[in-house]
């Protein structure tokens, strides 16, 4: 469950970073005059811009909608808050998992 907590705790630092990024776009005030009115440092900003503007490229599978064939359950299941469920498999790959990760935040 600690890795559960991280991805939380990442999820909500990105999302709190992308909108400061946008905020500062829209305001027309320079990146230090923005940081110094909301009290964090140029170089958390700098940091957070790069870090959110390297994204990995959006690779997608051509899956069959319908009904599993196995009986074997999924090491890990989600329930999305649309009701959605996603089944990850074992032997998934980080990379794989990363971008569905990505994905799934983007359309939250």
């Amino acid at each position: 469950m600690r890795w559960m907590r991280a991805i939380e705790a990442r999820t909500t630092s990105e999302k709190k970073w992308t909108e400061l990024i946008r905020q500062q776009q829209q305001s027309g005030l320079s990146v230090s005059v923005f940081c110094r009115d909301r009290g964090f440092s140029d170089q958390a900003f700098y940091y957070w811009r790069k870090r959110l503007s390297v994204r990995e490229p959006v690779q997608f599978a051509l899956v069959a909608a319908g009904t599993a064939t196995t009986t074997d359950p999924a090491p890990i299941e989600l329930l999305l808050a649309s009701g959605d469920r996603l089944r990850i498999a074992s032997g998934t790959d980080a990379t794989t998992l990363r971008t569905v990760v990505n994905i799934l935040r983007e359309h939250a």
